[in-house]
């Protein structure tokens, strides 16, 4: 270690430990690289070969960020790091596959009180795996060590991704007709999503993330850690099926504002949906804890997916079909509601999410036991 290193070391930033970080990992995020990745790790920044994008004829660039949220401290609590990869690259991938997109290429960030090699290159395997499996180049990222800003074993993450779509396939709103079927995929457990309810009730509640749950099987920790599910292969595939091709209108995921705010984003002004509640049974997870904490299910739809983790928007007469390719492909998929245009009265619908005019959409009935 030079003078210099070592003047820096005792503020706290420890370059040494950041390189036998980036040394751990490098194995793990090469796997990701195809032959349009230029030049490996440890670039000042990553290079993706774009001639693949000659072969569209007016491609579309879908770029999407975002984390992991308040659940990084129940991963800190565990000492599990793990699978926090995972929810991360779902978190955006599932975006940009949203609009019809392929995702390309991710880079992701950690910032962290102290770089503890191992540590970091575990986060960073599980986003390397998870890019792996959705066809995602992990060209590139930064650790960032903040002593003094955050504790030493505290740490959070964010990425973000681009991808490509070819402009007359691009999902949405527009295709969207009267008719159109929804068809719910089901999620994982609750993905990203709604943590600082989940750890209030469980503050509240006088419960520890070791404690076990019989309720969930496993302690409180490990089952909130389940990992976000990956939607992105398995629709592409679906899209990419010349005897479906144009079935699927539009996709929602289901992440910050629930169930009805985020299927509303995605339909045309003027429509409606009634989610039918009948249609499924929250997983295990979802009822527990709303129990734990005195609420409804219907009282938590929109902190929570309750068991949705995506919807898709389908024509209506091929969505049985749509909907055994996507059980095919190993997504638990059930018909949820129909999209109407019939003029009505939209009290008790929600109307209008994060900036989006969109259609309108609430759940109705109960949900099966």
């Amino acid at each position: 270690m030079s003078e210099n290193s070592s003047i820096y070391a005792q503020s706290g930033v420890d370059t040494a430990a950041g390189d036998l970080a980036v040394e751990l990992m490098k194995s793990a995020v090469a796997r990701t690289h195809g032959p349009e990745v230029i030049g490996g790790v440890g670039g000042f920044a990553g290079l993706f070969d774009a001639s693949a994008l000659k072969e569209y004829r007016r491609p579309l660039l879908a770029s999407a960020t975002d984390g992991v949220g308040t659940k990084v401290a129940i991963a800190q609590a565990m000492d599990i790091h793990h699978t926090i990869g995972q929810d991360l690259v779902a978190m955006i991938v599932d975006d940009i596959v949203v609009v019809g997109a392929k995702p390309l290429a991710m880079t992701d960030y950690i910032a962290c009180g102290k770089v503890v090699p191992q540590r970091i290159a575990d986060i960073v395997r599980g986003i390397a795996e998870a890019c792996e499996a959705t066809g995602t180049a992990l060209v590139g990222g930064e650790t960032a060590e903040h002593p003094g800003l955050l504790g030493v074993d505290d740490y959070d993450v964010a990425g973000a991704a681009v991808g490509v779509v070819e402009a007359d396939r691009v999902l949405g709103p527009e295709r969207v007709a009267d008719g159109d079927v929804v068809l719910a995929l089901g999620a994982s457990g609750l993905h990203s999503n709604g943590f600082s309810l989940v750890r209030r009730i469980l503050a509240d509640a006088g419960v520890s993330y070791s404690d076990r749950s019989d309720e969930l099987g496993a302690s409180y920790g490990e089952a909130l850690l389940e990992p976000t599910a990956l939607y992105t292969g398995p629709l592409l595939r679906v899209l990419d099926d010349p005897e479906l091709d144009g079935s699927i209108h539009a996709l929602s995921h289901v992440t910050g504002g629930g169930i009805a705010a985020n299927l509303a984003r995605v339909l045309p002004v003027g429509t409606w949906v009634e989610v039918d509640r009948g249609t499924w049974s929250p997983l295990p997870v979802f009822r527990h804890l709303a129990e734990l904490g005195g609420h409804s299910l219907a009282s938590v739809e929109g902190a929570w997916n309750l068991g949705i983790g995506m919807f898709a928007v389908v024509d209506g007469a091929s969505a049985h079909r749509v909907a055994a390719a996507l059980t095919a492909e190993g997504l638990e998929t059930w018909v949820a509601g129909t999209v109407s245009a019939t003029p009505r009265d939209f009290t008790g619908f929600e109307q209008g999410a994060k900036g989006v005019q969109g259609g309108a959409v609430r759940l109705v009935g109960e949900f099966r036991a």
